[in-house]
């Protein structure tokens, strides 16, 4: 299974990203997926996730109101929209598919990962 991340990129605080991740899992439907940041000298952490309906959706608190999660099965892909972007979100960003259809916070409950894209909010 592949995930390939994309949508990374420069931009200045208060502005806006849309990531999209394209899995190769044929269920893709079938399973929650996540996506989670990593920071220079920090640990991954978690972002927001989503089922596998689209139905429910989990986000961190820092960008609770800002950050958007939502899929397209049809396309087997999941979208981050990201609003009002702050120095702070400058990170690598990456997608993940779940072992099971209902999201998670942990990096234990994700079984394949994407190779990440590059988000920098600086002016």
């Amino acid at each position: 299974v592949q995930l390939q991340a994309s949508g990374g990129g420069l931009v200045q605080p208060g502005g806006s990203l849309r990531l999209s991740c394209v899995t190769s899992r044929r269920t893709f439907a079938q399973f929650a997926m996540g996506w989670f940041r990593q920071a220079p000298g920090k640990e991954r952490e978690f972002v927001a996730s989503i089922a596998w309906t689209g139905q429910t959706t989990e986000y961190a608190d820092s960008v609770t109101g800002r950050f958007t999660i939502s899929r397209d099965n049809a396309k087997n892909t999941v979208f981050l929209q990201m609003n009002s972007l702050k120095p702070e979100d400058t990170a690598v960003y990456y997608c993940a598919e779940g072992y099971s259809a209902f999201p998670g916070r942990g990096l234990n409950e994700y079984e394949y990962w994407g190779q990440g894209t590059q988000v920098t909010v600086s002016s």
